[in-house]
C-alpha cells in the first residue's frame, strides 16, 4: 500500500484488485480512508471505509468524533496533554516527594538521595506490620516513634491537644492549623489496624 502523505490518498500500487468507494452506487476509486462502524480497541485496529475524493470530504462534513461525549469528556480529548495522563513516580515534576532535599545539608549528594529513597521504603514495626505513607506522616506529625503503642498514642495526643488549643493558649487562634494536623494524625491512627 504506497501513502501519499500530503493529501491522504492511499494508492493500492500494483496490477491488484482495486477498491471501490463505499458509498452505495458510486463506481469511483476508493483511495481515502474514514472511520469504519467498529473502533480500534483492545480487539484490534477496528474497521475503515473507504471512499472516493468526493464522498470522503461528505462524509467527514458530517463527521462527529464527539459524538455522545459529554462537556468534560470533550474537554479531557481536547487537552494537550490527553493520553499521558497516568503518569509513574519517576515522571511527575517532583518525583512523589513533596519537596527537593537541601543539598547544603548533606557532605554528599548520595546522602541527599538516600534520605529521599528512605522516605518510600516500606517501614515495619516490631509486630511486623507495614506502615502506610500515610500512617508514617501520621506519626511524625504527633511526634512518635513508629512503635508506639495505643496507650502512647493517647497521651500524645492529649499532650498536643492541650498545648495548641485556643481554649487552653488564652485564646491563640494561630496555631488551629496544627491542632486540626494533630487532631487528623489522631483519628487516622486510632481507627488503624496497627492499635487492634
Amino acid at each position: 500500500m504506497r501513502h501519499d502523505r500530503f493529501h491522504g490518498r492511499v494508492g493500492q500500487g500494483g496490477d491488484g484488485p482495486r477498491r471501490g468507494c463505499d458509498r452505495p452506487g458510486c463506481d469511483e476509486q476508493g483511495e481515502f480512508r474514514a472511520p469504519g462502524n467498529r473502533a480500534h480497541g483492545f480487539d484490534g485496529p477496528g474497521e475503515y471505509r473507504w471512499f472516493c475524493l468526493d464522498h470522503v470530504r461528505e462524509f467527514n462534513a458530517g463527521y462527529d468524533w464527539f459524538e455522545g461525549m459529554s462537556a468534560e469528556e470533550i474537554f479531557a480529548a481536547q487537552h494537550p496533554m490527553a493520553g499521558w495522563e497516568p503518569e509513574s513516580r519517576a515522571f511527575r515534576p517532583t518525583a512523589g516527594v513533596d519537596h527537593a532535599p537541601r543539598w547544603a545539608d548533606f557532605k554528599d549528594p548520595l546522602d541527599a538521595i538516600n534520605q529521599r529513597a528512605r522516605a518510600f521504603r516500606p517501614q515495619q514495626r516490631p509486630d511486623g506490620r507495614l506502615l502506610t505513607q500515610e500512617e508514617r506522616r501520621a506519626f511524625e506529625a504527633l511526634g512518635l516513634a513508629p512503635d508506639a503503642d495505643r496507650k502512647a498514642l493517647r497521651a500524645r495526643y492529649s499532650q498536643l491537644v492541650r498545648r495548641y488549643h485556643p481554649d487552653r493558649n488564652g485564646g491563640d487562634r494561630s496555631l488551629e492549623s496544627k491542632l486540626q494536623g494533630v487532631v487528623e494524625a489522631y483519628n487516622l491512627l486510632k481507627g488503624s489496624a496497627l492499635f487492634e
